[in-house]
């Protein structure tokens, strides 16, 4: 136990490490489930991406509020209620509903409600490793963290795609529903390092709007740091978010696959982001500038990978090249959240966090409109090329990022 304890830093974090396994196993399981319901039902890819757009949109809408609340309320309480409402929306409901009722509409709802959910619980996640490691480590946390995401995709289409073959998409939601009580109940022995100030201004509209402009303001004026983060963060999910939403569609139509295929195809992303994580690990105290260069490095190995999955049929290169995209695709976050649980007072995490988020999101949703029309309007080689030439801006962009960060 003590050396499990090391790994994963503190005992408190461990805990969390284990809740997000199981967290994101089960948002894996019903990612794939979600979209291929749609998919299946409409046979449209821009219908398709609608799933995604509605788990985007409530981080835009609502983020800026839920860094407030996350900053002033109890951060274990709102990481419990997150994963137990997530668990009934997506697990408990579709149970509830019948087949002849369980609609595309319907499911649209269960999307965006889970994805308010989801809004409150990611900036929640990343505002308390400050309460739980020290600073030389929150790189390497955020990574061990982006670890249960590379697990969850891994895990999770391994198991859905199998379901959804054998027992449907609504079966596959309904099962999933314990994943996330298990999930929760990880994190009830958790104790933050620091003691949180809840309500040390009081309560009523006027402190809240204060501390809420506080935080916008933070993120886009003091910081040319944080303001070019969120930059950079916009143009990686632009390509990122489209190409997630839109895998099965790429699956089905460039190397027809079903959903089994799909989930194994899938789960090599995962591990692309699993080896990812387990190199940031110990690059935990490197300087800025040199984590940077890791970005642009790995975000070329992206793009470059992208282009060739428009070239083969073959499923196992097919896998080596998803495997290299998820590589490409996992030192971003880390090393991003990192860089803002450095600068930002911990008291102000949660609020820069949700800005940051709201804008990444934004153009996440702009990303999946746009290549969900240039696969259903041009096919899925140009909409895969063009995610393949936004990972080569982000690995410019990083690049100039570095060298700045550099001569500073």
């Amino acid at each position: 136990m003590s050396e499990a304890h090391r790994w994963l830093l503190t005992r408190d974090f461990s805990l969390m490490w284990w809740s997000q396994v199981l967290s994101q196993v089960a948002e894996g399981i019903s990612k794939l489930a979600l979209l291929w319901f749609v998919y299946a039902v409409t046979g449209s890819p821009l219908k398709t991406t609608v799933i995604g757009l509605l788990q985007t949109l409530p981080p835009i809408l609502f983020g800026p509020f839920i860094g407030v609340v996350v900053d002033r309320f109890p951060k274990k309480t709102i990481l419990i209620g997150s994963d137990v409402v997530r668990g009934i929306l997506i697990g408990l409901i579709p149970c509830l509903v019948s087949v002849e009722n369980f609609t595309v509409g319907s499911l649209y709802l269960l999307t965006f409600l889970y994805g308010v959910a989801t809004a409150v619980f990611v900036p929640t996640l990343s505002s308390a490793v400050p309460f739980m490691v020290v600073r030389p480590q929150f790189t390497a946390a955020n990574a061990l963290l982006q670890s249960t995401t590379s697990l969850g995709i891994i895990i999770g289409p391994a198991v859905s795609g199998p379901g959804i073959a054998f027992a449907g998409s609504q079966d596959v939601l309904c099962l999933n529903a314990v994943t996330y009580f298990a999930s929760a109940a990880c994190l009830l022995p958790i104790r933050l390092r620091v003691a949180e100030t809840t309500t040390a201004d009081g309560g009523g509209w006027r402190p809240f709007i204060r501390h809420l402009l506080e935080g916008i303001r933070y993120a886009f004026l003091p910081h040319r740091t944080v303001l070019i983060l969120i930059v950079l963060a916009s143009v990686y999910t632009f390509g990122s978010g489209a190409f997630t939403t839109l895998f099965p569609v790429f699956g089905r139509h460039l190397l027809g696959l079903g959903p089994v295929e799909v989930g194994y195809l899938w789960s090599w992303l995962g591990v692309g982001l699993l080896l990812s994580s387990i190199g940031l690990i110990r690059l935990s105290a490197w300087d800025l500038s040199k984590r940077l260069a890791v970005i642009t490095l790995s975000c070329s190995l992206a793009g470059l990978a992208l282009v060739g999955l428009t070239w083969t049929d073959d499923l196992r290169l097919a896998a080596v090249l998803v495997g290299c995209i998820g590589i490409g695709f996992g030192t971003w976050t880390p090393i991003a959240w990192g860089i803002i649980q450095e600068v930002a007072p911990s008291g102000m995490v949660g609020r820069v966090m949700a800005v940051y988020t709201a804008s990444a999101t934004a153009t996440s949703m702009l990303g999946m409109t746009v290549f969900g029309w240039v696969a259903e309007s041009f096919g899925s080689v140009a909409s895969i090329i063009g995610i393949g030439g936004v990972m080569c801006v982000l690995a410019g962009g990083s690049a100039w990022f570095g060298k700045r960060i550099g001569a500073a």
